[in-house]
């Protein structure tokens, strides 16, 4: 147990690790660019978890977002923004506020609440298997994801002694985004023949929280399709 801070952790994989953290007894905050949103969010979760406006797409404004924040013992960093991207229909704006979010925003949270770490305090960004594996439209977050390979690593030297890893989910199948859609085409491509799920996300994101031997690594929860 502890305080948990899950930036983004108002919908999707972010919500179902801040039920996981609650459910288990940590004092958790959940964070999303909407006041509102972060606020029902935390009322869903139960009494105690508190909402937050952080927006990362501003990270001059991070700083001031968080300054109720005084104790941490897990942070975990969902926030993404997945608009479609291409070369060929590149929408500059878009990558930027992508690249901002995902490289300048998490590395911002970290450095603004890295003071109020507690001994043993870990950290886990959450990328994608789009790292590795892009797809059409993913120029931006293909791009992002794989750098944060690197962030973590920079980061892990810089607020030693504590920790910081990646998780690069794959498509999971039974999360909010992609439980409408059963034959997704990595089903045939990976050797389980199915997609992973949501606890599955949820239980690789508790052991890189409480492992102490995992830092500065990059862990895929993807069943393999990165093999095919």
């Amino acid at each position: 147990m502890g305080t948990a801070i899950v930036v983004g952790g108002t919908g999707g994989l972010g919500l179902a690790v801040a039920a996981h953290l609650t459910a288990r007894g940590d004092e958790v905050v959940v964070t999303s660019r909407d006041k509102a949103r972060a606020e029902s969010a935390a009322a869903s979760l139960g009494a105690g978890v508190r909402g937050l406006a952080v927006d990362l797409a501003e990270p001059s404004t991070i700083a001031a977002a968080l300054a109720e924040v005084t104790e941490v013992d897990h942070l975990v960093v969902t926030a993404t923004s997945q608009v479609p991207n291409t070369l060929d229909a590149f929408d500059v704006d878009a990558a930027v506020t992508a690249h901002t979010i995902k490289l300048v925003g998490y590395a911002e949270v970290v450095r603004v609440l890295r003071p109020h770490f507690r001994p043993g305090a870990a950290v886990v960004l959450f990328g994608g298997v789009a790292a590795d594996r892009p797809y059409p439209g993913s120029t931006a977050v293909t791009t992002h994801n794989a750098g944060l390979g690197g962030l973590a690593r920079s980061l892990a030297v810089q607020i030693a002694p504590h920790r910081v890893n990646v998780l690069h989910p794959g498509i999971v199948g039974d999360s909010p985004k992609w439980r409408d859609m059963p034959d997704h085409p990595h089903v045939a491509r990976t050797p389980l023949g199915r997609l992973v799920t949501v606890s599955e996300i949820v239980d690789a994101t508790d052991f890189l929280l409480r492992n102490g031997g995992v830092n500065a690594q990059e862990l895929y929860i993807e069943g393999g399709v990165l093999a095919g």
